[in-house]
């Protein structure tokens, strides 16, 4: 294990380094630039035509499908499903601990420029996006790179990278996390990640089984409820220590922007850490950048592109602004992310430190189960999605690819059995090269969007002038 901890690291700290680090944030900066910070001067705009509509369901276009294709509302519900997963949880806690309470400062940054970024990944998917013969979508950054830029190629990069990264970050660890939420919560000492993972097999099979529709209604119930469940007790939490609030900010803003040297090291260190973990993080939670989510949001009956790029914001800020924020504050109160433990069982220790009882804990293991079965539902679409871009939408690959996808997950959930009390040691490497896998495919996108800008912010003035941002 030792051995490919090293490879790994060693692959993991080129993949995320300054280079990578830097065409993240400043695909995020050039795009809000030349959308003119849309997510910050249209934030009104944008959210009364995204969350204001949910309210409106009998008129609300969000609710309309073509009878071909998802609706927009279960488009962003089975994005948001992918993106609000083990990553608010584990992954804010794994921050945080490995880069202290600044990475939260860095997630902030990444989400605010992540906000652009994924609105110009969801305008070009759904512009560029191909329609089949029997009127269903595909879309995605494969799609944009072939017909857009004309780079087969790249666009096979991208859809490899795609459907590796699947196992990974969409699969395995959220697999593993559900295993060791499942036993802590039953409190037994037996190791149940083998019925685990058969179960998990069962439920995702029968969702999957039946395509996008079934995976888009599962997750448009899902999603809401597992929000809004969430928020309500990490909210009653922190507000139950509303007097040390000043101080998680405080560790916050001073952790972010500390140049101490550590242990003889270079100067700056902590900050170049925080940023790291914090940018990391963020992309994984939020995945702007990543190409994953215009997949979902191509497969909706929208026929607007910035109608649905709008959705992006939204679903950057509820993400990472609203659910990871809580997630932070509440490891950061607890003062517990200095210790040994790590991930969603640092989550939830610091939730029964603060509430002073055990049923505090369980209630974040339940959340954390859920958050991970919606991004396993979304995941599994998009690596359909990118296997099939590949084989020209065979059905045989398709049903392979799903056979493969549950095998994994039944591993992923039995891995976890040495991670279930203290040792941490194979979760934080499955984490680790999600890392890996999430930095490669991000690179043939962030290209993409970086070279068609000129297309999305076309789009968006016509939009913002005309009221409709197709042609004539």
């Amino acid at each position: 294990m030792e051995w490919l901890e090293n490879i790994n690291a060693a692959v993991n700290n080129v993949v995320w380094g300054p280079i990578m680090l830097v065409l993240l944030i400043g695909t995020g900066i050039y795009l809000s630039i030349r959308c003119g910070f849309l997510q910050a001067r249209k934030f009104g705009y944008i959210w009364k035509n995204t969350f204001a509509t949910l309210f409106h369901k009998e008129k609300s276009e969000a609710h309309k499908s073509d009878g071909t294709n998802v609706t927009p509302f279960q488009a962003v519900s089975t994005a948001l499903g992918s993106t609000i997963g083990v990553g608010n949880v584990a992954g804010v806690a794994g921050a945080i601990a490995a880069g202290g309470p600044g990475a939260v400062f860095w997630m902030w940054i990444s989400a605010f420029f992540g906000m652009c970024t994924k609105y110009a990944e969801i305008v070009l998917a759904v512009h560029y996006r191909e329609v089949a013969p029997d009127g269903t979508h595909h879309g995605g950054p494969m799609y944009y790179i072939e017909r857009g830029l004309h780079m087969k190629w790249l666009a096979c990069i991208f859809a490899i990278l795609g459907g590796l990264a699947t196992f990974g970050i969409g699969n395995a660890t959220q697999a593993a996390e559900i295993s060791v939420a499942v036993n802590n919560l039953t409190g037994t000492g037996y190791d149940s990640s083998l019925i685990t993972g058969i179960v998990l097999m069962v439920l995702v099979g029968i969702v999957i089984l039946g395509g996008l529709h079934r995976i888009s209604t599962v997750t448009s119930y899902l999603v809401p409820f597992m929000a809004l469940f969430y928020i309500v007790i990490g909210l009653g939490v922190i507000l139950g220590n509303a007097a040390m609030i000043p101080g998680a900010f405080g560790q916050i803003f001073s952790g972010a922007f500390s140049f101490e040297a550590v242990g003889g090291g270079v100067f700056g260190y902590v900050i170049l850490q925080a940023m790291k973990n914090g940018f990391a993080r963020g992309v994984f939670s939020n995945e702007a950048g990543l190409g994953s989510a215009p997949i979902a949001h191509a497969a909706s009956s929208t026929k607007d592109p910035v109608k649905q790029g709008m959705w992006g914001v939204f679903e950057v800020f509820v993400d990472t602004i609203v659910v990871c924020t809580i997630t932070a504050l509440v490891v950061i109160l607890s003062g517990l992310y200095t210790g040994t433990l790590t991930g969603g069982a640092l989550t939830a220790k610091a939730v029964e430190t603060l509430t002073g009882s055990v049923w505090g804990g369980h209630f974040i293991r339940v959340a954390l189960i859920l958050f991970a079965l919606s991004t396993i539902l979304g995941w599994e679409y998009y690596g359909e999605t990118c296997w099939g871009y590949l084989t020209k939408n065979s059905k045989a690959v398709q049903y392979i690819f799903k056979a493969v996808f549950l095998i994994v997950l039944g591993i992923g959930a039995i891995s976890s059995s040495t991670s279930i009390l203290e040792d941490t040691s194979g979760l934080s490497l499955m984490w680790s090269i999600a890392d890996t896998l999430n930095g490669l495919m991000a690179i043939p996108n962030l290209v993409g969007l970086l070279l068609l800008s000129g297309v999305t912010v076309k789009l968006t003035k016509r939009y913002f002038k005309t009221g409709s941002s197709l042609e004539p």
